[in-house]
């Protein structure tokens, strides 16, 4: 029997058997940590699914934990030519650092090194939230449509239905593709795929400008800037409401569409490869453009009630907007300030496509 085959598989078993350890270790820290924080216990507890077949958003945090575990095992065991994985890297960082905090601050990190502490980061705070996040939007979108189907649609119950069950049913499946594919983007990195994260953000303000924007730290951001922003506007004039909200629906599905482009390079502060399909041929920024014009429709109604009570109100209202469109507008700029410093590719891009948020203007 020839052996020979067989040997370099087995010399490397130590490291597959490290590789898939460490993201193992990595997945179950992240899920113990989305499982402990306060803020996520509502969604934790809450009973989904149907008569028939129910699960708490616990239980399926633990599954999905597990089933990513399990893919891991497969991933590691049958790699081709396997190499430290980044959950390794963090862990043998981590190790260094508790060792001697002074020589590691001394010596510093290698390239790869620090690149493997921020993206192992950045998918224990993003993995999870996605996962549970495409999770709600699916029940809620199945649920809805199951609603829809159950009701019928009528021309004289249109208006009610679209206010009850259509508009709902329409952004959560909007919502579930976008999420979806930034859940597929942070839990698959695969060199055939051509989406390994080739760096991250190394700046605290490009962290800080990302983070804000999701729970739990938004909730700090609308303490400062306010919240005047309807998840579903209501406009008294029956046709302008309809109108508004399905222009809305329309810039969310151009939103999601920016995601679908980026496909499986989809994950906020990394390089993986610039894009330049779909409507990244127009505009560098468009996912940002589309939800923030879907959040001034959104704005309308709450600020004319601003407005109603007093002028000063009104401006508040309308600051509040403002500043969650600057949050935006500076989440663009550092992200392009990281791209164009990894390499050529994004200024190349750039060259290409001149505008960032509105062609000819700015």
């Amino acid at each position: 029997m020839d052996h020979s085959a067989t040997a370099p598989a087995l010399s490397v078993l130590p490291l597959r058997l490290k590789n898939f350890g460490a993201s193992a270790a990595a997945v179950v820290l992240a899920s113990t940590i989305y499982r402990l924080a306060p803020y996520n216990q509502r969604q934790l507890d809450t009973l989904f699914g149907s008569s028939q077949f129910s699960f708490t958003g616990a239980d399926f945090l633990v599954a999905a934990a597990l089933a990513y575990i399990a893919l891991l095992g497969v991933y590691f065991l049958a790699e081709r030519d396997p190499v430290a994985s980044k959950s390794l890297r963090f862990f043998r960082v981590v190790a260094a650092l508790a060792r001697s905090p002074a020589t590691l601050r001394r010596q510093g990190l290698l390239r790869d090194d620090r690149v493997a502490v921020l993206a192992t980061l950045l998918k224990a705070f993003f993995a999870p939230l996605m996962v549970m996040s495409l999770m709600v939007f699916c029940m809620s979108a199945l649920a809805n449509g199951a609603a829809i189907a159950d009701s019928g649609i009528s021309v004289d119950g249109f208006r009610e239905l679209f206010d009850r069950r259509g508009y709902w049913f329409l952004m959560q499946l909007i919502l579930f593709v976008d999420v979806l594919i930034f859940t597929v983007g942070y839990l698959v990195e695969l060199p055939k795929l051509g989406n390994q994260i080739r760096s991250v953000d190394p700046t605290l303000i490009g962290w800080a400008a990302a983070m804000l924007c999701y729970p739990p730290f938004n909730k700090v951001t609308s303490a400062i800037l306010g919240s005047p922003v309807t998840d579903f506007p209501q406009f008294d004039n029956p046709t302008a409401h309809l109108v508004l909200n399905f222009v809305l629906l329309a810039l969310m599905a151009i939103y999601a569409s920016a995601s679908v482009a980026l496909g499986f390079k989809a994950s906020n502060l990394t390089h993986r490869g610039i894009i330049a399909r779909g409507p990244y041929r127009l505009i560098r920024h468009p996912a940002y453009l589309c939800k923030n014009m879907a959040w001034w429709i959104g704005s309308v109604p709450l600020v004319s009630v601003a407005f109603s009570h007093s002028t000063f109100d009104g401006i508040q209202a309308v600051a509040s907007v403002v500043g969650w469109t600057m949050l935006y507008v500076l989440r663009a700029f550092t992200e392009e300030d990281h791209l164009r410093g990894v390499d050529g590719e994004y200024a190349a891009y750039a060259a290409k496509v001149r505008w960032r948020f509105i062609p000819g203007v700015f």
